[in-house]
């Protein structure tokens, strides 16, 4: 299996070699997800690869999403609990809710209205 430089390197030739690229925010969370619980890269490394595509003016994505994304792997949480709380929102859903006890808690400390949610027993 390809290392993660190796394919950053690959990924990074395609990328100088097109005009532009579209990066779906899904994307971005799968990214995230395989970088930290597959290739068990701490969360600063992956948002520092995430910022490096974001430099580049040729990546075309949506770039609140991805700085949501962004506010929340920060914290210590996942990138996709911050990107899922702001689709949430900018659809008109202000509040997240979410059995994740650590997500509901990182993003009340971004000043977000979570709703934590328990199982009956």
């Amino acid at each position: 299996m390809p290392t993660i430089p190796q394919r950053a390197t690959v990924a990074r030739t395609k990328l100088n070699n097109s005009r532009a690229t579209a990066v779906p925010t899904v994307t971005f969370c799968e990214f995230g997800w395989v970088a930290t619980r597959t290739y068990k890269s701490p969360r600063p490394a992956v948002a520092s690869a995430i910022r490096s595509l974001l430099a580049d003016p040729k990546v075309v994505c949506d770039r609140n999403a991805v700085a949501a994304g962004l506010a929340i792997l920060d914290r210590g949480g996942d990138f996709a609990d911050g990107v899922i709380a702001f689709e949430g929102r900018r659809l008109g859903c202000p509040v997240f809710a979410t059995f994740d006890r650590k997500a509901a808690a990182l993003l009340a400390a971004e000043g977000h209205a979570v709703d934590l949610l328990t199982a009956a027993p």
